[in-house]
């Protein structure tokens, strides 16, 4: 099993990158208050094991976050969709912090001609799993 866990400024901030081989998935867990820079920094590294285990399926686990969350949705569109998308990315599973007013939806319901992957939502992590799962089955 890979683990990779950023802590930033607090150490309750956390972002960690597994990769679950029984269900061949990546899993980035956020957990505390994420800033726009930890976000970035977080999300630049899932890019960095993504490029180690080259996995087709994101588990992108948002729902121990508390505050706002990474408000820069051009940086995603622009930098981030498009490494993920040549890494081999074509199913993310997105489950929303429980406070969310604004999130990575903001982008898929804008834009959705711009997520060259399949996206959904979630508010809860056993129903993005299943997803997931029944996107294996494919």
């Amino acid at each position: 099993m890979l683990q990779h866990t950023l802590t930033f400024s607090n150490p309750e901030n956390t972002c960690t990158n597994e990769y679950d081989e029984a269900n061949q998935w990546l899993r980035a867990t956020w957990k505390g208050f994420i800033t726009n820079e930890d976000a970035t920094r977080g999300a630049t590294e899932t890019l960095t094991v993504m490029r180690v285990v080259h996995a087709p399926y994101l588990l992108n686990d948002n729902s121990q976050i508390v505050g706002p969350w990474f408000d820069s949705m051009e940086w995603l569109e622009r930098v981030w969709v498009p490494q993920a998308t040549s890494l081999g990315l074509r199913y993310v599973a997105h489950v929303m912090q429980t406070d969310a007013n604004a999130d990575i939806t903001t982008i898929a319901i804008r834009h959705p001609e711009r997520i060259p992957f399949e996206l959904q939502i979630f508010h809860q992590l056993e129903e993005a799993q299943e997803w997931l799962r029944s996107c294996q089955e494919r």
